[in-house]
């Protein structure tokens, strides 16, 4: 049954019974998740139940997972000593006899460009600092997350100020740079201590976190554990780890990993400006790239409580590392590149750099309004919706008149806007802007596709991971959805 609501501003305005019952959901009523009753229906919180435990292993289980945490690392020293070391070339060994030979180089270069300096100490854990103090006490807005099975439906409040913090961080940074206090060049000159440093932070803060949340209880109960430590480790086992106001969630999915691309990319800009006396376009793309992608969580954090990742994913070692460590230091390989290589070398004609550059303007607007259009109809299903106008504030962000099949759990399930395209037409967008990240440093290196290639497997497996958990929370009505939306995410095709 595919039904439509009024604007917003009606949304807000209505009133729902103490206690929803599914034939109320049923008989066409709308009112399952307004904040007055916070909670799903009877049957909605039995398939909330079955998710909150342990169902079934993911990511290859525990073999997978230990495969991943030591392989990760490992392979983002190999990649960064490849691009900084021998211009993007896959070094490897030549021979049997050369595999000793051939670590030794490798532990060399690591010794030589990734050991953890205090200079490099400084830069993670002083820009984090910073970061969580601008996160504490900078102006912004209150926002509540979606109800939270685990906490009896209860909703948690989030200060979102990433937006000023952001500015805030855009000001000091040139601050630091012009003063000479802090120039930013050094961050790409020290890239691999600082990743050195970001790696060991994150296995740290996973390990505190995890101990906490068992020990103390720290963001919650301990819920859907397998009995298995390493497994339980890289999943997570509280959900909502909190310093004070911080949601340390939401801080590391925002505050470390874009926050520390864009600079990075900023240093290169910097540091090719400071050798060659000018900026490629390619370089320059990358910056605009990260700038808009980060100014985007900023400006839309308060949108983030109503996202999969913050209701229902935990925070254990795959959303710490992938974030504190992952993100900024794989992300920006085509920075590397480009400031060892000469630009004729990955420069394109001024036609492919405008194709380039709508491309990623095209493709970002989708991303930015898709996500907000989502968002805002959660917020506004749950009498939580309050316009704020933050720049960009891009075209179609806000459904006047939505579209969405109501499910016997109490959720709608959006078919209008860029939703009726694709159930995960926000991955089509996000992937086809990375692919453009990855183009800039031209076709030198199969390592600076790294970014695409690996975001288009993690894309593809999150989809079967969300599907299969949607199947089982809302049943019939998921098939029923599944006919009207039916592509995943790229339309007539996947």
């Amino acid at each position: 049954m595919v039904t439509s609501d009024g604007p917003s501003s009606n949304l807000r305005k209505r009133k729902s019974n103490p206690v929803l019952k599914s034939d109320d959901v049923l008989n066409g009523r709308s009112t399952a998740l307004l904040k007055v009753n916070a909670v799903p229906t009877e049957h909605g919180q039995e398939m909330d139940k079955k998710l909150d435990e342990h169902q079934s292993y993911e990511f290859g289980g525990p073999v997978g997972v230990t495969a991943m945490m030591i392989g990760f690392p490992l392979l983002m020293y190999y990649l960064w000593i490849c691009l900084w070391y021998y211009q993007g070339k896959m070094v490897h060994p030549t021979s049997l006899s050369d595999v000793k030979p051939f670590l030794t180089r490798m532990w060399e270069h690591c010794l030589d460009g990734a050991y953890p300096t205090k200079f490099a100490w400084t830069t993670y854990l002083g820009l984090t600092a910073i970061q969580l103090f601008l996160a504490a006490f900078m102006p912004g807005v209150t926002q509540n997350g979606l109800p939270v099975p685990s906490l009896n439906y209860a909703t948690l409040p989030y200060h979102c100020n990433a937006l000023a913090s952001w500015y805030t961080t855009l000001i000091l940074a040139f601050g630091l740079h012009m003063t000479g206090i802090y120039r930013l060049p050094w961050i790409v000159e020290h890239f691999g201590e600082i990743m050195t440093v970001a790696i060991i932070t994150s296995f740290a803060c996973s390990s505190i976190i995890e101990f906490g949340g068992r020990a103390f209880h720290w963001g919650g109960k301990p819920m859907r554990l397998s009995g298995v430590w390493v497994y339980d480790h890289f999943m997570g086992v509280s959900l909502n780890p909190r310093i004070g106001p911080i949601d340390l969630k939401m801080f590391a999915e925002v505050r470390v990993p874009w926050v520390l691309l864009f600079l990075i990319s900023l240093s290169g800009v910097v540091k090719q400006y400071e050798e060659l006396g000018y900026v490629t376009y390619n370089m320059a793309h990358m910056l605009i790239a990260t700038g808009l992608y980060m100014n985007a969580c900023a400006k839309g954090e308060h949108m983030i409580p109503q996202t999969w990742d913050m209701f229902h994913e935990k925070f254990g070692w795959m959303l710490i590392f992938w974030n504190m460590a992952g993100v900024p230091f794989t992300y920006c390989y085509p920075v590397l590149y480009m400031l060892r290589a000469t630009p004729s070398s990955y420069q394109f004609p001024l036609i492919a750099q405008i194709a380039m550059l709508f491309t990623l303007l095209i493709c970002y607007w989708i991303f930015d309004s898709s996500m907000a259009q989502k968002s805002n109809f959660k917020m506004q299903q749950q009498g939580e919706y309050h316009p704020r106008g933050a720049f960009p504030t891009m075209p179609w962000s806000v459904i006047e008149h939505p579209t969405y099949i109501q499910t016997k759990h109490g959720n709608k399930l959006l078919t209008s806007g860029w939703w009726q395209f694709a159930r995960k037409i926000n991955y089509t967008s996000d992937w086809i802007q990375a692919c453009t990240w990855g183009l800039t440093a031209g076709f030198n290196t199969p390592i600076t596709m790294f970014y695409p290639v690996f975001f288009l497997a993690v894309l593809t497996h999150r989809c079967g991971r969300d599907f299969e958990k949607c199947a089982l929370k809302y049943g019939d009505d998921w098939d029923e959805y599944c006919k009207v939306v039916k592509w995943r995410f790229i339309p007539y095709i996947y």
